[in-house]
């Protein structure tokens, strides 16, 4: 919750709702969750997380270098290795974003001050390819609304964390990374200079502010990921998933088959969720 807000026992409902909703509850519908500010959605999204546990990271996108950014704290369980196997009645859509990500190799604490670019690459210890697999706990995810995916952690699921490497500053340009997504035998996606907010030193300040605004900042060994490279593909049951960022080591992971999967949408690729 924002540091200096009183509890808000709505955000605290719906928050809850969403965390059943992701051990087997029901789905939450979308008018539930809409919230007329920004704010309302990061208090739910807040809710959400301290019923989950720790914060093992956060994603932060923008739909263009003209919007300003949105961004989600990532449930710590969520974080999981290259190769893993996602199925059951979780897995609805199976949505797959390619995306770079940040590990902290310190604290970047709430501070009046604000960090600069300059400090966010001392902050980084490692890069790293990171593959987020997109899943909602709304009934309408198609018909819902921008606020309530906000709410809804950016309708994130999970998110497969590749092999680290050295940190290096030019991976703050996100302008010309080259990516490929392969599902099964074919590439569904191949992308040079696919992010619509490029710059990830930007992104990535105005997290630290955000972070810091709600009481949070952000802490060593946390990853950040800085949103889709590729657009957003939907996968089918049973697929296997392959990515790859150039200059990275590839990573994969699959979908089991499962009669207990809900139909998903038809494929569609769009911007970043984050």
């Amino acid at each position: 919750m924002r540091a200096g807000l009183a509890r808000d026992d709505d955000a605290v409902r719906v928050g809850q709702a969403l965390y059943r909703a992701r051990h087997g509850g029901p789905r939450v519908a979308p008018r539930t969750v809409s919230r007329d500010s920004d704010a309302g959605a990061y208090a739910i999204q807040d809710a959400t997380v301290a019923a989950m546990g720790a914060i093992g990271g956060w994603k932060v996108g923008a739909r263009s270098r003209h919007h300003e950014p949105t961004c989600a704290p990532l449930p710590a369980i969520g974080l999981r290795p290259e190769g893993a196997v996602f199925g059951g009645p979780d897995s609805r859509l199976r949505g797959i974003e390619v995306e770079v990500a940040f590990e902290l190799g310190h604290d970047l604490p709430a501070r009046d001050q604000p960090y600069t670019v300059d400090d966010i690459v001392a902050a980084i210890a490692w890069v790293l390819p990171v593959v987020e697999v997109v899943e909602t706990r709304l009934d309408d995810w198609l018909g819902a609304g921008p606020s309530a995916q906000l709410a809804d952690l950016l309708s994130h699921g999970a998110l497969v964390l590749g092999q680290r490497q050295a940190f290096d500053e030019a991976w703050l340009d996100l302008s010309m990374v080259d990516a490929c997504l392969q599902f099964d035998e074919g590439v569904v996606a191949r992308t040079v200079g696919g992010h619509p907010g490029p710059d990830a030193g930007v992104l990535l300040t105005w997290l630290t502010r955000h972070a810091g605004a709600r009481g949070a900042g952000l802490k060593a060994g946390q990853i950040l990921t800085t949103g889709s490279c590729t657009g957003l593909l939907f996968a089918s049951e049973g697929s296997q998933v392959q990515a790859e960022i150039k200059g990275l080591a590839p990573l994969g992971l699959s979908f089991a088959n499962s009669p207990q999967l809900a139909e998903q949408p038809a494929s569609w690729r769009g911007g970043s969720h984050a």
